[in-house]
């Protein structure tokens, strides 16, 4: 499933992620998680429970913050945001995701 999931998105490395001005990091974590290891500088935190009604722009829950943008989504290792970005390129997202997750940005 992950190996399917992933052959449908563009993965980033932290190096790329940071330095394309155009994409949108999107922490999918706990707020438990991220104050406890650190958050990324500039992300967006949305968590992986609320993702795909934050993202549909036709959802009375959206995030007009993310209409349009291309999204970078961040777990802790990599593994979970493959899977969410997957979903969102289905819903006609432009997602990808961060190889390693926030384990590799730090």
């Amino acid at each position: 499933m992950l190996a399917e999931a992933r052959s449908r998105i563009r993965r980033y490395t932290p190096e790329e992620a940071a330095a394309d001005p155009d994409l949108l990091l999107v922490d999918t974590r706990s707020a438990d998680e991220r104050e406890r290891t650190g958050v990324i500088p500039g992300s967006k935190h949305v968590p992986l429970s609320v993702l795909p009604w934050r993202v549909d722009q036709t959802s009375e829950w959206r995030d007009p913050e993310l209409a349009g943008r291309r999204l970078c989504l961040v777990c802790a290792h990599g593994f979970a945001s493959s899977l969410a970005a997957a979903q969102l390129v289905e819903l006609g997202v432009d997602a990808g995701d961060l190889i390693g997750g926030y384990e590799a940005w730090t």
